[in-house]
């Protein structure tokens, strides 16, 4: 079974935590939000690395590469979606469909060594974008095109749930591997 695209509404992840991996946005402290970017991204490159980066664990989940490109583009999205909210009042995002990018993208065929670069290059540039908002900043609002309202704050923790979730799916997708519950 091929990867059924994602239509679900994520923002609830800022009310409640995740069943699933235990994100807590409420537990976040934004002024730390690079760090932990960062650090996150740091785990990336040795899973990238590994043999079966480019195995999906099952033909409806991402293999540990396609989640890696997939977060890479997250964090390019998120920071230029983040500097719209830094210098314009009220930015409305175009809606990004992330599967087809996925397609478009071929992010089975990319190359890990540079995915993993790449990826520890925009998750510095957006932890660093987040470490430059000023105090008075964290209450600049941007909306997606569905309308969701954010904050720089509440938009800091939806970001954060993604890279730790994915670590997660991986986390799984290898145990899965190692497991030989492969198709």
């Amino acid at each position: 079974m091929p990867i059924v695209p994602d239509a679900k509404n994520w923002t609830w992840v800022l009310e409640r935590p995740c069943m699933d991996c235990g994100f807590d946005a409420a537990a976040v402290d934004v002024m730390q939000i690079g760090s932990v970017i960062r650090a996150n991204a740091r785990q990336w490159p040795e899973l990238l690395e590994a043999e079966h980066a480019r195995l999906r664990p099952t033909d409806d989940q991402w293999s540990a590469l396609e989640y890696g490109c997939h977060l890479r583009d997250v964090f390019l999205l998120f920071d230029y979606r983040l500097q719209l909210m830094l210098e314009e009042d009220g930015p409305r995002f175009k809606n990004w469909d992330q599967d087809a990018t996925a397609s478009d993208q071929q992010y089975d065929q990319q190359d890990p060594e540079e995915v993993s670069r790449e990826l520890l290059v925009a998750a510095d540039d957006i932890a660093t974008r987040f470490e430059s908002v000023a105090d008075d900043q964290w209450q600049r609002t941007g909306y997606r095109s569905d309308g969701a309202a954010f904050t720089i704050a509440s938009y800091a923790r939806y970001l954060l749930h993604d890279p730790i979730h994915h670590l997660d799916d991986v986390a799984r997708g290898n145990q899965a591997i190692a497991d030989g519950l492969l198709d």
